[in-house]
């Protein structure tokens, strides 16, 4: 029965699954850590053992682009959480995204975006994938009729973030998978605000999901990498192409970090979770806050969604201020104690100006499209103690309205 229990990591929980599935028990001086396999490159015990791997007849490392055991590790972990059959780690976030759409795209083909994403996706997709000759649409993927009508015969992918970054608009994944399941067309889901945790697109569809594993899944602001999961068929392709040639594969020391990171993933993210209700809850009953876009507000389309595709309102709000671009800057450069800083998923608090930051690429027009305001703020709320982070919010606020009453 114990035996049993091991190999069935899916079954496992997923506060079980963060420190336990895809642990590697090989070790010969049974270590309790997974060992890091510093190395670039790895020995052959012949010429003809060489020939044999690269020739794909023996299992067996080669060099670490191809593949490394820490780096294994890290991804059968992933595989696991996500329930997909394989996984493949990548250097950064943006490197999964760009190696998991470009393996099943060439020039002529369309893709399918939807209309609120992380800004440097958007250029990838807007400007690179253009410049190569693959057109891309960017829409309201809620809106089902429209999607059905952007359709061409030679669309090849679409692809969403849902909550979507900066402003958290949530997209119904099944919905979306149900419009195109009878086409050849690849779902493929950026899941790095919710975490496996919170929301597995799998189950609604997804064909392949990527994350920013520099988020929530590492946590402590150390590393950049990526993650993607998916089918075998899926992994194989993206690891023996684009992510191999492109040579966007993760370091060994940034999987090792990863793996400790996700130890922690179930417990950090009830905090992050707590602390950004009790947050909201503060935004929520000032007057000088216009606008809030939070998961757990009563009248954000996610409450739809809730219990359904999330089972959390994540830890990720924005909001934006009762005034013009200069009441945002004011604001944020007097806080004290939070950072001011992109990214989001660490122990600290993070904050930022998503017009003139994150997501600077898109044009004036895309931003109003996708609702992206200049008084607009994210906040990724940390691991500090929420009274704390609210005294920093509210001391910036009232600094914020007393020099604009002396203004006026």
């Amino acid at each position: 029965m114990s035996s049993d229990f091991k190999k069935n990591n899916n079954n496992w929980q997923p506060a079980t699954q963060v420190i336990h599935a895809g642990e590697s028990h090989d070790d010969p001086h049974g270590a309790l850590t997974s060992p890091l396999y510093q190395t670039s490159t790895f020995k052959f015990s012949s010429a003809e053992q060489g020939s044999r791997r690269f020739a794909g007849e023996e299992e067996g490392y080669i060099y670490s682009r191809l593949g490394n055991p820490t780096t294994a590790e890290l991804e059968r972990r992933m595989a696991s959480l996500e329930g997909y059959e394989a996984a493949a780690a990548a250097a950064t976030g943006m490197g999964a995204i760009a190696a998991a759409t470009m393996a099943f795209v060439r020039s002529g083909d369309h893709i399918v975006v939807s209309d609120a994403i992380y800004g440097c996706s958007f250029a990838l997709f807007s400007e690179l994938f253009e410049r190569f000759g693959v057109e891309a649409d960017f829409i309201d993927l809620n809106d089902e009729g429209l999607l059905k009508k952007t359709l061409r015969d030679n669309t090849r992918l679409v692809f969403l973030e849902t909550p979507a970054n900066p402003h958290l608009k949530v997209v119904d994944i099944e919905k979306v998978h149900a419009v195109i399941a009878e086409y050849d067309i690849r779902l493929v889901v950026d899941n790095t605000f919710m975490t496996p945790l919170m929301q597995q697109p799998k189950r609604h569809g997804a064909d392949i999901v990527v994350h920013s594993a520099t988020k929530f899944l590492n946590g402590h602001g150390d590393v950049v990498a990526g993650i993607i999961c998916g089918s075998d068929d899926d992994i194989n392709t993206i690891k023996s192409t684009t992510l191999k040639d492109m040579g966007a594969t993760i370091s060994p020391h940034d999987a090792w970090l990863i793996l400790r990171g996700l130890k922690t993933l179930d417990v950090r993210m009830q905090r992050h979770c707590q602390n950004a209700d009790a947050v909201y809850q503060f935004l929520a009953g000032r007057s000088d806050i216009e606008k809030i876009y939070y998961p757990g507000s009563p009248d954000h389309e996610a409450q739809a969604l809730m219990g359904k595709q999330m089972t959390s309102n994540g830890a990720v709000i924005a909001f934006e201020l009762d005034g013009d671009e200069a009441k945002a800057r004011y604001f944020l450069n007097q806080l004290q104690m939070i950072t001011l800083a992109v990214s989001l998923g660490d122990a600290e608090t993070l904050i930022q100006h998503p017009a003139s930051m994150t997501h600077s690429p898109y044009t004036a027009e895309a931003r109003a499209k996708a609702g992206i305001s200049d008084t607009l703020i994210r906040i990724a709320v940390g691991l500090e103690a929420a009274d704390d982070i609210i005294f920093d919010l509210e001391q910036a606020l009232n600094a914020c309205q007393i020099q604009w009453q002396q203004s006026a």
